[in-house]
């Protein structure tokens, strides 16, 4: 626990120089928040639950830095000034011989709804990063493991939070969140798992612009230590038309290479429709080449390929847009089933060029595999 805490505080010094340095004058308002999170497992599989290894549940520590931009010509008055950042995950998921002491680092952003001047504010928190020291599935040494077929994984998150103000710098923070681990079956067995529990913790608000203003310990001159949100930005209508073209590749492991390094290369090629309703909200529709290198017992390249067709939503903020699609085959499914869902996070790199990073799923939901994409709109109107 020691050891871990040391490589915590490492770690968030080196991150908080970084971001420090890059951000904005506007992104005065910082925070510091220490969690600890407990609760159970939603798991799909028999074996692990046969063998008592999800019996006591599991708890978890998260530490993060939060920036809160106060620019009120910014993207961020259109969500009611969001607070984002970087954290530090470390959990306890019981037999760290069988799962491993799984380790984190991922981004977030804190959405507020209702009113985020209230003294006990909502909020929803998403992330997303990578999982290490994970204690991956061995055939001789760890074959009860089948969640993790590898030490590294997508870490994702959801908080549903509250954040009540106890002093004018402390908050203490309360709720509910779900937490999920997963490699996309780029390594077998994946059956990953899924956490849900409580969190409770404290948060340290600040103002970055203390120092410049009377960096005097013993000042009576101080500055406010919180962003008081003025009045949402109304949107207008922007009523934009786009095509897309998107290239997509990964890799992914058979059941029966499981524990092995072996892997086949799968590709998607899409061609979208885009609408863009206004700064927040978007529709999709397009069409999908799929090609599974997996399908080794078909001889032609052709017989290892499947169209599928698509619509989906588009949420968008500062460059980035979380998307969620959901589609059928109007070709041989290949056994992957009647549908597939796509969630992603597309990173607009300018107007016209994007970088985006998903994952695309069988029937049901379980992973098929992820996707490394980049993408261009060669037409907007």
């Amino acid at each position: 626990m020691f050891h871990t805490m040391k490589k915590i505080c490492l770690l968030l010094t080196l991150l908080t120089c970084y971001f420090s340095q890059s951000q904005s004058p506007s992104d005065k308002f910082r925070s510091i928040e220490v969690k600890s999170n407990y609760g159970s497992y939603l798991y799909t599989g028999t074996a692990l639950s046969e063998a008592g290894f999800l019996d006591a549940g599991y708890g978890a520590i998260n530490v993060k830095i939060g920036w809160q931009s106060s620019n009120t010509e910014s993207w961020a008055g259109y969500y009611k000034y969001p607070t984002y950042g970087i954290g530090l995950y470390s959990g306890f998921l019981g037999n760290a011989e069988v799962f491993g002491n799984p380790s984190a680092v991922y981004g977030f952003i804190d959405f507020p709804i209702g009113n985020p001047n209230r003294r006990n504010k909502f909020s929803i928190e998403p992330s997303l990063g990578i999982t290490y020291n994970l204690q991956e599935y061995n055939a001789e040494e760890n074959p009860i493991n089948d969640a993790f077929g590898a030490r590294a994984a997508v870490y994702f998150g959801l908080d549903f939070g509250f954040e009540y103000r106890f002093t004018r710098e402390l908050d203490l923070t309360y709720g509910f969140d779900f937490t999920h681990f997963s490699n996309g079956s780029s390594y077998q067995p994946n059956l990953g798992l899924n956490l849900w529990g409580i969190n409770l913790g404290v948060k340290y608000n600040y103002n970055a612009a203390q120092k410049v203003v009377d960096n005097d310990p013993y000042t009576k001159n101080l500055v406010q230590a919180r962003f008081k949100s003025p009045e949402k930005t109304k949107m207008t209508k922007i009523n934009e038309n786009s095509i897309s073209i998107m290239l997509a590749a990964g890799g992914k492991q058979t059941k029966e290479d499981g524990g092995t390094g072996r892997q086949f290369g799968v590709f998607s090629g899409v061609l979208d429709y885009e609408h863009r309703f206004n700064e927040i909200h978007g529709i999709t529709g397009g069409i999908d080449f799929f090609y599974d290198n997996t399908f080794q017992e078909f001889e032609e390249a052709g017989d290892r390929s499947a169209i599928g067709v698509h619509a989906g939503y588009d949420f968008n903020f500062w460059k980035m847009v979380i998307k969620a699609q959901l589609g059928t085959y109007i070709t041989d499914d290949l056994g992957k089933g009647a549908y597939f869902m796509r969630p992603a996070i597309r990173y607009n790199i300018n107007k016209t060029l994007f970088a985006q990073f998903g994952l695309k799923t069988l029937d049901g939901g379980a992973a098929d595999y992820l996707e490394f994409a980049f993408g261009f709109k060669p037409f907007k109107w």
